[in-house]
């Protein structure tokens, strides 16, 4: 008896140990917070430093009498940068490319390169323009090493399908003939806990074609239109929040409607599913 509670204790302790999946996750974020913070203050840093030194070359040629347009000048090179990093950004996330935020970003850096180093002066040691060229290579990588952070941060909250196998978004589905399979079942292939309290899915005599696969990057489009295979019916509004609750995205009726609205949308062929009696 003593030896058996003895073994049980050492295994309570065993199983309330630190997991090690956990602290790799924390180690790993972070690192992320730490490098994101020192791109930050460096992205800031060689800006600054540019800046100033444009409005340094500004206020030598024609501005030294107008502190704030020399002040201001440099805006009107350093500012493409921004401009174009965040419209490349823009662009990475809808997945397309940006010529025009491309063109943007590259006119803006080599200005600013080119004009840091001109203002140096022609009689300039060649550490002279080692030093003024510095700032403005380094405030365009840092700049675009953020910007690769932030595109990274956003890409992880996009859930795709195979972190939330139970929600596909695109996958070929045959819709099988409503009539042939009895209510008890169509409401358990779509949520089991509704299995007792959905109303009964209307019967239809013939079958509906191949669902064609359909990528839905929002997660409640994507478990409405999985819904509409799973079915083969246009699923209930009951029958969709109680899919959401399963899945951890809350349980509003209008996000449920509003989805599913943008679905049929989208692939208006839904439309002729057939209905249930509650929507």
């Amino acid at each position: 008896m003593i030896a058996d509670r003895a073994k049980t204790s050492r295994g309570r302790v065993r199983s309330t140990g630190v997991d090690g999946t956990s602290s790799s996750v924390t180690v790993e974020g972070v690192i992320t917070a730490l490098a994101g913070a020192l791109t930050v203050v460096l992205t800031a840093a060689a800006f600054w430093l540019s800046y100033e030194h444009l409005q340094e070359v500004a206020a030598r040629h024609g501005m030294g009498d107008a502190a704030v347009r020399s002040w201001a000048w440099p805006a009107t090179v350093d500012l493409f940068i921004v401009i174009g990093e965040l419209l490349i950004l823009r662009a990475s996330l809808a997945r397309r490319v940006d010529g025009w935020a491309v063109a943007l970003a590259s006119i803006g850096s080599g200005g600013s390169i080119a004009l840091n180093v001109a203002g140096v002066g022609a009689q300039a040691q060649p550490m002279d323009y080692v030093v003024a060229a510095v700032p403005p290579v380094a405030a365009l990588l840092a700049f675009g090493a953020l910007m690769r952070q932030v595109h990274a941060y956003l890409a992880r909250r996009v859930v795709t399908p195979v972190e939330h196998p139970s929600t596909p978004t695109g996958v070929a589905v045959d819709r099988p003939k409503v009539a042939d399979a009895s209510p008890d079942a169509v409401k358990a292939a779509a949520v089991p806990e509704l299995a007792s309290s959905e109303p009964a899915v209307e019967a239809a005599s013939t079958a509906v074609g191949v669902c064609p696969p359909v990528v839905y990057a929002n997660r409640v489009d994507g478990l409405v239109r999985a819904l509409y295979g799973t079915l083969g019916a246009q699923p209930t509004t009951s029958q969709m929040t109680a899919a959401m609750v399963a899945a951890g995205l809350g349980a509003s009726e209008s996000t449920a409607r509003t989805a599913r609205g943008r679905v049929k949308n989208r692939e208006p062929y839904l439309a002729s599913f057939p209905a249930t009696i509650a929507s």
